[in-house]
């Protein structure tokens, strides 16, 4: 089987959701059928390291598909073509875009449909864009893996004239190899590290509306005006992306300003040892497809406290704290029972252990894999 493979959000040293989505199932599939050929598809010049075996043929199509403009483009010349040269017998998709033009028989990831929720999140043209394609790409799909129950019950809603039976789940999962737990000597190296010695709560993932940090803030507020003994900084750990003046202008003025530490984006092995090393994670996200980061703090056996709404009950199970994110006190309310309560953040973590493993990459890139036999 010779399998195309959009590879565009495997970039090196910046490997965000739908980018280890890509890495985690595409190098496991590689490297179990090495009689298979696959024909990566990236959009810019690419890194050896993600050309995983003899067996892959790497092919950089242009233009860099960053703009709706070049998606189109992309998509719907250079990808249809290159299918079409390279006598793909099926086109996979990890960031749920494929090409209208295509006869290739094509299943796409759908991660969430953030845009229809979030709406006021997405600027005008790539709103836009997603408004007239996403609905086009998901009807034209031969096969859809969502990457929760909860999207794909989304995709279904959202879309009537989508076939429930071309919609399966292929959960996220996490790498044990790249998150665990860590000694307390090596935590408070972290801690001397990033956080002048002290205890933090911890916020992984890029700023923007949708990861609600203004909340966040607000929240983080109201704990350390109501646990004035407190030494808990928060930290912030995220690249800068998209609408964040609200927030931005909310912490400048806040009293606890100096207990909030900003580090933007975060390499691979510093990211675990925060994670590991922190009193909790704060994932209060205002929408999300699945939340990889609370699965990470489960693999790194620190507690979670995460929103009540979308994916993040369905990953979080019993093993985190769920509060309200619209609600500033509600999450600071979470905050205080993490702070005071020892057998609360013991008992979360050992059922962390249990949850996780829902959650596996080899399970959900097999049952891609049988898809795209199928296909």
């Amino acid at each position: 089987m010779r399998i195309g493979i959009n590879t565009r959000f495997l970039l090196a040293k910046h490997i965000e959701g739908i980018g280890r989505f890509t890495l985690e199932t595409v190098r496991r599939m590689v490297l179990s059928h090495p009689d298979d050929e696959f024909i990566f598809f990236f959009d810019r010049p690419y890194s050896d390291d993600f050309i995983f075996a003899e067996n892959v043929r790497p092919v950089v199509l242009y233009p860099p598909a960053r703009h709706p403009v070049l998606f189109f483009l992309w998509f719907e010349i250079a990808v249809a073509y290159a299918l079409k040269k390279h006598r793909c017998d099926v086109f996979f998709s990890p960031d749920s875009f494929l090409s209208l033009g295509t006869s290739v028989p094509t299943a796409i990831v759908s991660h969430d449909l953030a845009y229809l929720h979030r709406p006021n999140d997405v600027s005008g043209l790539v709103k836009r864009y997603y408004q007239y394609f996403s609905p086009r790409f998901h009807e034209k799909a031969s096969h859809i893996f969502a990457v929760s129950n909860y999207t794909r019950q989304d995709i279904l809603t959202q879309y009537p004239s989508v076939l429930p039976s071309k919609v399966s789940v292929a959960y996220n999962a996490c790498d044990e190899n790249l998150y665990f737990p860590l000694t307390i000597a090596d935590k408070n190296a972290v801690k001397a590290q990033f956080s002048q010695g002290k205890p933090y709560f911890l916020y992984v993932g890029s700023v923007h509306p949708r990861k609600n940090l203004l909340n966040l803030l607000k929240a983080f507020e109201l704990f350390k005006q109501n646990n004035l003994e407190s030494d808990l900084l928060l930290v912030i750990a995220g690249r800068i992306a998209w609408q964040t003046g609200e927030m931005t202008n909310f912490y400048e003025k806040m009293a606890a300003r100096e207990s909030v530490k900003f580090l933007e984006f975060v390499p691979q092995g510093d990211l675990t040892r925060l994670i590991a090393a922190s009193f909790a994670l704060c994932y209060v996200s205002l929408f999300e497809g699945f939340g990889i980061p609370i699965l990470e703090a489960m693999h790194c056996e620190t507690p979670v406290i995460t929103s009540n709404c979308s994916s993040m009950p369905e990953v979080a199970g019993d093993a985190a704290l769920l509060i309200n994110p619209y609600n500033p006190q509600d999450i600071s309310d979470g905050l205080t029972r993490l702070y005071r309560d020892e057998t609360l953040r013991a008992t979360l973590i050992e059922k962390g252990k249990v949850r996780r493993q829902t959650f596996s990459w080899d399970e959900s890139t097999r049952h891609i894999w049988e898809v795209l036999k199928t296909l």
